[in-house]
């Protein structure tokens, strides 16, 4: 698994423009093939991240050159963004733990 690691923050005069690129980058990335997920977070300090999760640094390489994306990058770099940072990681090992979900169903009359 690849796992990319976004950081960036937003010029203030950008915010409105912005959103809406959001949210069609965020539709087209998820419809990516080794698109896993992605989650996006903002910091009280105004720093953005966005953790996205792909199969292989082959979907990752395709994620990259979309047509759309390469546009939305560009903006970026020209209109929304005061600084960011973009690591590209891949997933030495993973461990999990999910909450219980409540008391098993017992069969009736036990």
């Amino acid at each position: 698994m690849i796992v990319i690691v976004f950081r960036s923050r937003l010029r203030p005069e950008a915010e409105s423009e912005y959103g809406p690129w959001a949210k069609r980058m965020s539709a087209l990335a998820s419809a990516m093939p080794g698109y896993i997920s992605h989650k996006g977070f903002v910091a009280e300090d105004g720093e953005r991240l966005t953790l996205v999760e792909f199969e292989s640094e082959e979907s990752v390489r395709g994620w990259a050159v979309q047509t759309e994306h390469v546009q939305a990058k560009k903006l970026g770099r020209q209109r929304f963004y005061s600084e960011y940072r973009n690591q590209i990681c891949t997933l030495i090992r993973e461990t999990s733990m999910k909450p219980d979900v409540g008391p098993k169903a017992r069969p009736a009359g036990e």
